[in-house]
């Protein structure tokens, strides 16, 4: 573990490289940001209802990471991460892949496909949130010291989501991840600034 001052530093490192690879897999994958009304260029060869699929997929890995970080987090017990807030944490992540599903499903339906398989493929594309929440945990659980970079590489990935995917401005036009990277070097001079300063 880092101590005094230069505690910050795995945050920083953590949360660059979890925005990072949310970046990586937004680039090599071929989707629909789930505030779009259209693809641009060459991804615009999947159909619409597939691409909204592979967003919301995405949008689950970074979920599933955050609720492995805090479930490891609280079963070291001496970080400050209660079982109460690991909880909570899984509670309302699971809550609100309610509507995330049916935002698969329904689209799916009005194409045509079957009431059946229109659900099938709504449950599926959650399938990535319990896979990143378990490899975070065997990870968490074989290498405690790098659980800092973790719990932050989880925040930077769900804050890549959020300027992404739920921001409209920060998404549109041409240059959508200029905003995003901006946005994270932004936030970690502030993050490191005011740590440091206090």
């Amino acid at each position: 573990m880092v101590a005094g001052k230069m505690a910050i530093i795995p945050t920083a490192i953590g949360f660059m490289a979890g925005m990072g690879f949310l970046l990586l897999i937004d680039i090599m994958t071929p989707h629909l940001h789930i505030g779009a009304t259209k693809a641009e260029g060459p991804r615009s060869k999947l159909s619409r209802t597939t691409m909204l699929m592979l967003a919301i997929t995405i949008h689950h890995l970074p979920e599933g990471m955050a609720i492995g970080v805090v479930l490891a987090g609280a079963g070291q017990g001496n970080i400050g991460i209660s079982t109460a807030s690991a909880l909570v944490v899984s509670l309302g992540i699971a809550i609100q892949n309610i509507p995330e599903g049916a935002v698969v499903s329904i689209p799916m339906r009005a194409s045509g496909k079957s009431i059946r398989k229109s659900f099938i493929l709504g449950c599926l594309s959650g399938l990535a949130q319990p896979f990143g929440a378990i490899l975070v945990l065997l990870l968490a659980t074989f290498f405690v010291p790098v659980l800092p970079y973790l719990l932050s590489f989880a925040a930077g990935a769900m804050l890549y989501v959020v300027v992404e995917e739920l921001i409209p401005e920060a998404s549109g036009g041409k240059h959508t991840n200029l905003s995003t990277i901006l946005f994270a070097i932004g936030f970690v001079m502030i993050m490191m600034l005011d740590y440091l300063l206090e």
